[in-house]
């Protein structure tokens, strides 16, 4: 393919996919906050996820777009950091439609970023695209409300998939980086009940299931995550032997309220059951190179 837009694609899962898609397309651009320069034969354009200035003009004769925008969730959910992760899921969104419309050329596909979170805390019932229970918490209402600005505009040349992604480990970012590090200095027990579901993908088959979407042409909603579901308890004691780190000292919910507190975070992140599973992936032919847990963690 010729042309692949990513928006805000300098952070972790941009740079996953920069570096999968680079002998795939003849040309990519990064649509940034920061300066708008040439490196290392990727293009950065300055946008704001707001408004327009020039970098609408990027989106003609795309074969792919996919935007990563939006604020961390990895944050105290304070009143201000709650409408910041809100709008700018909504506003990059929103922008993102009057864009394609506007296009004589739009992107042929647009792939836009949701989040397994959208089902709420499982720890008997699996969820897949149809059959699943979508809860009223704010975090499955911020997932709602942008997958539901994104599907709500038409866009009659561009094909919309929402990615509903869970926990993606890598080796430069994202969850894997501070759960080791947890590990390694003694704390790598099970995290509050330890009976919670994590649902997880290897950073390789995140991108390999982003380009076989575009391949298949897949629309709607799409769960992008591993097979296997796995208790917390599990996911520690397997992350703990990868790290050939016998024992850890568990974690009591109490103790983590209190940590997230001192780091600025939300026990959410670790405390809810994600139970998800990814039927349209499988249904269609995807096939994962890293569905076990233990292989994911030891390529890392």
């Amino acid at each position: 393919m010729k042309k692949l837009i990513i928006a805000a694609g300098t952070g972790f899962l941009g740079q996953v996919l920069v570096n999968h898609f680079k002998d795939k397309f003849e040309e990519i651009v990064i649509l940034t906050r920061g300066k708008s320069e040439t490196k290392n034969n990727i293009r950065y354009v300055k946008w704001n996820a707001k408004t327009f200035s020039g970098w609408e003009k990027e989106l003609e004769n795309a074969d792919a777009l996919i935007n990563l925008a939006g604020k961390s969730v990895d944050c105290r959910y304070t009143e201000e950091n709650k409408k910041e992760i809100l709008d700018s899921r909504l506003e990059s969104t929103r922008i993102l439609n009057l864009a394609v419309l506007q296009c004589q050329n739009p992107p042929k596909h647009w792939l836009n970023s949701s989040t397994s979170t959208i089902y709420r805390h499982s720890l008997d019932k699996q969820m897949d695209e149809e059959n699943r229970e979508i809860g009223n918490d704010f975090s499955m209402n911020v997932a709602k409300s942008w997958e539901k600005i994104f599907f709500e505009t038409i866009t009659p040349q561009t094909r919309k998939t929402a990615l509903r992604t869970s926990i993606v480990l890598g080796k430069n970012g994202g969850a894997y980086l501070p759960l080791k590090n947890l590990v390694k200095i003694g704390f790598g027990g099970k995290q509050g009940k330890g009976n919670q579901f994590i649902s997880w993908i290897h950073e390789k088959d995140f991108a390999r299931a982003v380009a076989f979407i575009l391949e298949k042409k897949l629309t709607g909603v799409i769960n992008i995550v591993s097979p296997e579901p796995i208790r917390n308890v599990s996911f520690m004691k397997t992350l703990r032997k990868s790290l050939s780190i016998p024992t850890g000292i568990p974690i009591s919910e109490k103790l983590l309220k209190f940590g997230a507190k001192m780091i600025g975070t939300e026990t959410e992140l670790v405390l809810k059951s994600r139970n998800v599973i990814p039927k349209r992936l499988t249904e269609n032919g995807f096939t994962f190179e890293f569905g076990v847990l233990r292989n994911a963690l030891e390529s890392l």
